[in-house]
């Protein structure tokens, strides 16, 4: 049975409100998902490929090889960072994905608050940097996958926030009821 709620442009089913939820949560996960994709990639590259991130091709002109001809060292340590990151993107990925799918989805507020501020504080520290302007890159292949993914997450998020606070609450845990 669904019931009808009031609001300022006329009423929503408890069901709509749950579908929200539900495609919310689903659009988290994937965009979860991507930025385990996106990590994958990440450390793929490190290994075989150009030794660059993606839309990286040279630092100023300077090729890995370059690099490597000059000290070793320095694509190696290159290498180790690479490898760090693309590690702690596919963690936070996995971790979104998780909360978005079991959390989430389950109308659980802590899970999509946990969510939101593991893609927020590895976004907010990982991209001013882009934009300093430090090394030459391809803006679309470097960023555009990220920014696509959180595009998807920030949609999911708005949905999956409205029809959790929607949601019917138990007044002793805050936590959301079927009915």
């Amino acid at each position: 049975m669904s019931t009808n709620r009031a609001t300022a442009g006329g009423y929503e089913t408890d069901h709509e409100l749950e579908r929200g939820t539900r495609i919310g949560s689903l659009l988290m996960a994937f965009a979860g998902v991507a930025f385990v994709g996106y990590g994958i990639v990440f450390l793929a590259r490190t290994f075989f490929g150009t030794g660059f991130e993606l839309g990286v091709a040279t630092l100023n002109g300077v090729t890995p090889a370059d690099l490597d001809a000059i000290d070793p060292a320095i694509m190696h340590y290159i290498n180790h960072l690479h490898v760090a990151t693309a590690a702690f993107i596919i963690a936070t990925g996995i971790a979104i994905t998780a909360l978005a799918w079991y959390g989430v989805r389950s109308g659980q507020l802590w899970a999509w608050a946990t969510a939101i501020a593991a893609a927020v504080i590895g976004l907010a520290i990982a991209l001013p940097m882009h934009y300093a302007d430090l090394f030459a890159h391809d803006w679309v292949t470097h960023l555009g996958p990220i920014y696509l993914a959180t595009i998807v997450f920030v949609i999911g998020a708005a949905l999956a926030y409205r029809g959790i606070q929607s949601a019917p609450q138990t007044a002793e845990t805050g936590e959301n009821v079927e009915a």
